[in-house]
């Protein structure tokens, strides 16, 4: 399975958005351990700690997928499908 196929909503998102893993050295209290972002600013932050690569992503993949579903943006994969919001 590919990365497309696994995290559809983080694959999209990278194309017009941003997202960051790890934290950045900083004068701030407040440092997320992983963020998507896109012109407006942050969409999506933790600064929970992950047992994995996969574990972030998944919480990244469902963080996105519920804010573009909450302001009613849709994403489409590289085929120009939308993706569907599952819900969760």
């Amino acid at each position: 399975m590919t990365i497309e196929e696994k995290y559809p909503f983080i694959a999209s998102w990278v194309v017009d958005g941003q997202i960051q893993i790890g934290q950045a050295d900083s004068s701030y209290s407040y440092e997320p351990m992983a963020a998507a972002m896109d012109a407006g600013g942050v969409v999506w932050e933790t600064q929970d700690p992950f047992d994995s690569l996969d574990t972030l992503f998944e919480q990244m993949e469902r963080g996105i997928g519920r804010w573009c579903h909450e302001h009613g943006i849709e994403l489409v994969d590289r085929h120009g499908n939308v993706i569907p919001w599952p819900g969760n």
